[in-house]
């Protein structure tokens, strides 16, 4: 059977560096549609600890906590096992070996145009992200979709040019090996999400380094703490002053996270004074912690089970290794490499 010919439903491949505990950055950015697409395509999502490696070689005991909790966040909002693969890319040892042979197939100045390679070592001058690695991690990124024949490969605006190089990198493959009936590798698409972006409760972005995230499954207490000191419109310096939502972070949360029944109550009441900025970040903290409870629940349950959630890594990760065998078997076979 042909490695493209998985089934009628489209297929998927996301992921994400595991970073820990998860916040409603990362939810808005990619969770949020993660859940939407699993119930309609076939998803593959992965813990991209390789890719982590690229800027966190110096120092990697990190990694194992990151991976089980960011796992089990995934899990406790509703990423369903059911429906999707689960898996660890260190563990499918084959996307080391598809990206090795991509990179044979990939021009140097095509890495070399990265935006992320420019921006942090040719114009950022940091030497520490001057390695092979850094360079090629883009050709990593393509044997990760590639190795599943995604169809489709969400992204954000930053992300859509490894996408293009991966389609250049497919492309060049199934010109040279492959024929227009029986092509290599499955050309992917990118999806561009319209997840609005949400500031840290500081007004700087939201980052773990800048400790101003607010974590999903985080307790109540918490989340109201970090809310009531949410950065607002700077002209409502006292409470009869009006206000301008567009302004506020915290009226881009509500746009998120609150029931639209309220929303023109917190519009109207911004702009004309009607309610101070305590009440609306009141409500807010309010909306997020009942939106989110059911996933806090969740997550308790799983840290008091943790075969629960190492058992749907071992499940994701045996189901992807048998998809990645297939298409490597196929690969060799095209390249005309050595075989047993």
């Amino acid at each position: 059977m042909n490695g493209m010919e998985t089934g009628e439903r489209k297929i998927l491949l996301s992921g994400s560096r595991p970073t820990g505990r998860q916040h409603l950055g990362n939810y808005v950015g990619a969770l949020a549609q993660w859940l939407e697409l699993q119930d309609n395509l076939e998803c593959f999502f992965m813990v991209a600890d390789w890719h982590a490696l690229t800027s966190t070689y110096r120092d990697t005991s990190t990694l194992p906590d990151n991976i089980r909790n960011q796992v089990i966040d995934w899990l406790s909002i509703g990423l369903d096992p059911a429906k999707a693969t689960i898996f660890v890319q260190s563990a499918i040892k084959e996307h080391a070996e598809l990206h090795l042979l991509l990179a044979m197939f990939t021009p140097l100045g095509m890495m070399e145009r990265c935006t992320s390679w420019k921006d942090n070592v040719v114009e950022g001058g940091n030497d520490l992200l001057r390695t092979y690695g850094f360079l090629g991690y883009p050709c990593l990124q393509s044997a990760d979709i590639l190795m599943y024949h995604a169809d489709i490969v969400p992204v954000g605006k930053d992300q859509v040019e490894h996408v293009e190089k991966t389609q250049d990198v497919a492309q060049k493959v199934n010109f040279l090996y492959g024929t227009e009936e029986n092509p290599v590798f499955r050309v992917p698409e990118w999806k561009l999400g319209n997840a609005p972006v949400l500031l840290g409760n500081d007004g700087r972005k939201m980052s773990k380094s800048y400790g101003n995230c607010i974590y999903i499954t985080e307790p109540a207490k918490d989340v109201e703490q970090k809310v009531s000191v949410m950065v607002t419109d700077p002209a409502r310096v006292r409470r009869h002053d009006p206000g301008t939502p567009e302004l506020c972070s915290v009226w881009s949360y509500h746009k998120v996270f609150t029931d639209p029944k309220h929303h023109d109550e917190v519009h109207v009441g911004c702009t004309t004074a009607g309610i101070g900025c305590r009440d609306c970040k009141k409500l807010l903290a309010s909306e997020i912690n009942r939106k989110f409870e059911p996933a806090r629940a969740r997550r308790a349950e799983l840290e008091q089970n943790p075969d629960e959630w190492r058992s749907v890594l071992d499940a994701g990760n045996k189901a992807a290794r048998a998809r990645a065998r297939q298409t490597m078997e196929q690969v060799r076979e095209r390249l005309h490499l050595y075989t047993e």
